[in-house]
């Protein structure tokens, strides 16, 4: 058979395969470049981007798991002008759709971000965190409210034409009710899930290993959690969706795609594995050529949805 087609649109962003970055795991991209051929990923979403530069959380901030890693960065990052002055040029070059990823303290530090960035050119889109679990203002505040949240998602959809991929947090007891109410506010596509809140203890010191006490769980542990939340929204809301957790092989995208994702996000894998990404994009090749599947898109949802169209 010819070539399967692996491009997909994530909520008005064409990817010529369904295989992004994680925010946070992959730098600003040309960070991987002596390992990983940047131009074949669908997309990459860089490092959350705020309103000032940010320092972070005290160290230590990450540790290993059993199955994965705590991390609680922070949201390091050198601010917004200084993105768009010294990182931009570089990511322009690049023939891949480029994200970025956006947070900060207050509403009006979201849109902030968003018009800057609007006006820089050269970004596909913005995956609006909602949901990040590692600082104390912001943040995860905004993504355990829908009503916060959509406020956050309307600051920014005013300020920008640019899609806007919303990330949504898992430590919530309705991620549906979240995913609706973004989705009301103008989201184009949702991106699910963030890490889940965690902690770990040093039993020689008898003290939280993290100096934030507390981060965000990442790795092969979530991977069942975030399988099931994509598949509950997926049902629940008609927008495009932006799969990650526990992502390392061509078989875990599989099976965020079967649960209704059109595109995942590769994260804590590349840490293990900086060609993780390109691999995966390998595989799904590989797959959709043993399983004669001629277009990719043919299998999103397939894992729930009626096969005769019900």
């Amino acid at each position: 058979m010819s070539s399967p087609n692996l491009a997909v649109n994530l909520g008005g962003i064409p990817m010529k395969n369904p295989v992004n970055t994680a925010s946070g795991t992959f730098g600003f991209g040309f960070e991987y470049s002596s390992l990983v051929d940047l131009d074949k990923l669908g997309a990459i979403t860089v490092k959350a981007i705020t309103l000032e530069p940010r320092f972070g959380n005290p160290v230590p901030r990450i540790v290993e798991t059993p199955a994965g890693m705590l991390n609680a960065i922070g949201l390091q990052n050198p601010g917004v002008e200084a993105f768009v002055r010294d990182y931009l040029p570089r990511l322009k070059e690049i023939d891949t759709p480029v994200i970025v990823n956006i947070a900060g303290y207050t509403v009006d530090d979201y849109a902030g971000v968003a018009e800057r960035l609007n006006d820089a050119g050269g970004i596909a889109g913005l995956e609006v965190n909602i949901s990040c679990p590692n600082v104390k203002k912001g943040g995860l505040q905004f993504g355990t409210d829908p009503v916060m949240a959509a406020e956050v998602v309307r600051a920014v959809r005013r300020t920008t034409p640019l899609p806007l991929i919303v990330k949504l947090s898992p430590n919530v007891t309705d991620i549906v009710a979240i995913a609706r109410s973004v989705a009301e506010a103008g989201a184009d596509a949702l991106a699910l899930i963030n890490t889940l809140l965690g902690m770990a203890i040093d039993v020689k010191t008898r003290r939280p290993v993290l100096a934030n006490v507390v981060g965000g769980l990442s790795g092969p542990a979530i991977k069942p959690v975030a399988v099931r939340m994509v598949w509950q929204v997926a049902q629940a809301v008609n927008l495009p969706i932006l799969g990650m957790g526990g992502i390392t092989t061509a078989e875990d995208a599989l099976e965020f795609i079967l649960a209704g994702a059109t595109a995942v996000a590769v994260g804590t894998a590349n840490f293990v594995n900086p060609k993780a990404t390109v691999d995966i994009v390998t595989g799904l090749e590989e797959y959709c050529r043993r399983q004669r599947i001629n277009d990719i898109n043919e299998l999103i949802g397939m894992g729930w949805k009626d096969p005769l169209g019900g």
